[in-house]
């Protein structure tokens, strides 16, 4: 599809900010990794080849007789007596020496029998963001070379959480700043376009819906209905949405009696058409420069939220819930440091997006 020469002159701008455009490679990069967290960060094969068949664990319930083990519950792919199983094709017994059964088959020979071996493909971090890392010492244990980023004080792997926190974090920020902007800028339109009675009645409601306690109103919720990952995004955006509201208000008040806005009246233009196509790319500006501080600190709410233990559920990756482990446990300094340079490097990335967004959207600015 082609761009029109309005949006080409944009794509121009944007390209123009040499740091706005590295910064998009970079977190995109970064974001689309974070979308195949399970083929990165997995305590489960990305594919098991048993017997001639082969096997997806990661999409995949499997039993643990499936590959000739004695129990129906999920096999657990890093015991090794499963890889035993699955590597000697389950005609062995693993169960008293697996280690020595498979030195023994190493050259295809079990009691005189030749064996189908069988192989697994392991994701590069072989552990998820709920995986007990077997091993010695206490948790949290420094950074090794099987564990990059150390533990945390559960013995969990700190590269693998940091990977799935850091695609919840974004896709949370996502939803949040989509949505919350979509009503504030509709209702800053409605107010700015119509004034008279109409604003000064969205004026007052703001002005309650403003004055309301979030983080009591999180509480209480969550109280009730339990944490979930979608009702703490139900909740950001009710209580995001003005936001946008004032921005989109003033640029529309400003222009509502432009020569060309009564002449669209005059001609009997509809008034969403007049406020959407025609007043509204005047207001952009503003709006887009507005976008990154809703997103960051859509962020932060999130990161706030699990810092005081009222965010997402325990059972999903946090990076506000590492946060608070790194301030209970100041022994273990990887954990401050991981969640410090984690956020830095994050919101760093979308301030310079959106800084090139908004100077591509700025008509008076003009890049060669």
């Amino acid at each position: 599809m082609r761009l029109s020469p309005l949006n080409q002159r944009r794509w121009r701008n944007f390209k123009s900010n040499r740091r706005a455009l590295w910064s998009l490679w970079i977190f995109t990069g970064l974001f689309v990794l974070s979308l195949f967290a399970e083929f990165i960060a997995n305590d489960k094969p990305i594919l098991v080849q048993y017997r001639g068949s082969y096997y997806t664990p990661i999409f995949n319930f499997y039993p643990e007789t499936e590959f000739g083990g004695d129990f129906r519950t999920e096999a657990v792919y890093r015991y090794a007596e499963v890889e035993c199983l699955i590597k000697s094709g389950g005609l062995v017994d693993c169960f008293d020496d697996p280690e020595g059964v498979m030195d023994d088959a190493k050259d295809g020979i079990v009691n005189d029998e030749p064996i189908e071996k069988g192989w697994m493909i392991w994701p590069v971090i072989p552990y998820s963001f709920n995986t007990q890392v077997e091993g010695p010492g206490a948790a949290p244990s420094p950074p090794t070379m099987q564990n990059w980023l150390g533990t945390d004080d559960t013995k969990r792997d700190v590269t693998a959480r940091v990977i799935y926190g850091f695609r919840i974090s974004i896709l949370f920020a996502l939803a949040v700043t989509v949505v919350s902007s979509a009503i504030g800028i509709v209702a800053g339109a409605i107010q700015g376009y119509f004034g008279g009675r109409v604003d000064l009645i969205f004026q007052r409601v703001l002005e309650i819906w403003s004055s309301t306690p979030q983080l009591y109103v999180i509480i209480i919720v969550f109280a009730i209905l339990g944490r979930s990952f979608w009702l703490l995004v139900f909740v950001t955006i009710l209580f995001g949405w003005p936001a946008l509201t004032g921005v989109v208000r003033a640029e529309f008040l400003r222009a509502r009696n432009f020569e060309y806005i009564r002449a669209a009246r005059a001609l009997g233009v509809s008034n969403w058409t007049i406020m959407f196509r025609h007043m509204l790319p005047n207001a952009m500006v503003a709006t887009v420069t507005m976008l990154p501080f809703i997103m960051t600190g859509a962020i932060g709410t999130l990161a706030s939220l699990d810092f005081l233990g009222f965010g997402l559920p325990t059972s999903l990756p946090s990076l506000g819930e590492m946060t608070a482990q790194a301030k209970q446990n100041l022994q273990a300094p990887w954990l401050g440091f991981t969640a410090f340079f984690t956020y830095a490097i994050m919101l760093s990335l979308l301030v310079f997006i959106f800084e090139g967004i908004r100077d591509a959207f700025d008509p008076r600015k003009t890049f060669q």
